[in-house]
């Protein structure tokens, strides 16, 4: 994974988060397909957040500085294919997208731009392709089990960062993947993983 020596100010580090939208929907709180149809089976993102090493992050840093699509109109299509919105009711990604940036985007803009905010988290994400890192590992979306560990060894093994897994709970009971954090900091530094045992992962 590519990274520049770039010196954050007001947070210790990005999160990458990814989330798969088969847990997503296949939960207690469903979920809506966006009105630009639905979402391949593949990880979405979820945002680019900035975090501190205390656990907290920083959050609405700027509200002079609200999303414009206009701004990123040259990525819109894109940020539909691989940033799309699975809320109720059904929308086209922009309610989603300005959240992500008037919480989590206005507090990196001692490094990011909107626009560079945006692309950065597309680009991250072709880095970083989920799916196939766990395809190469015996790891596919069948409805099967799979160790954490496994998950956690095959991604890290993929991109040389520790990932922090998260789970949710499907309509059955059973615990399944839902969101992959890469944490994006100068050092790399690892993640502790809240969850433990065998994950379901669905398509």
């Amino acid at each position: 994974m590519p990274h520049s020596c770039v010196l954050f100010t007001g947070f210790d580090f990005f999160y990458l988060v990814q989330q798969w939208p088969g847990s997503y929907c296949d939960s207690k709180q469903s979920c809506c397909y966006p009105t630009t149809g639905k979402p391949d089976a593949d990880f979405g993102i979820h945002g680019l957040w900035p975090n501190y090493r205390d656990g907290s992050y920083p959050s609405n840093c700027n509200s002079n500085n609200p999303y414009d699509e206009s701004e990123i109109s040259d990525l819109i299509r894109s940020m539909q294919e691989e940033w799309p919105t699975l809320a109720c009711p059904s929308g086209n990604g922009s309610k989603f997208w300005a959240h992500e940036w008037d919480k989590h985007g206005t507090c990196s803009e001692s490094v990011l731009s909107q626009h560079q905010y945006f692309e950065a988290a597309l680009d991250l994400k072709k880095d970083v392709d989920l799916v196939q890192i766990l395809k190469k590992a015996g790891i596919r979306a069948n409805g099967e089990s799979y160790p954490l560990y496994d998950i956690k060894d095959a991604i890290k093994d993929a991109v040389g960062v520790t990932p922090w897994i998260e789970c949710n709970v499907d309509s059955s009971g059973n615990s399944q993947l839902y969101q992959v954090h890469l944490r994006l900091d100068q050092h790399f530094l690892t993640a502790s993983l809240p969850c433990l045992g065998l994950l379901v992962y669905y398509e």
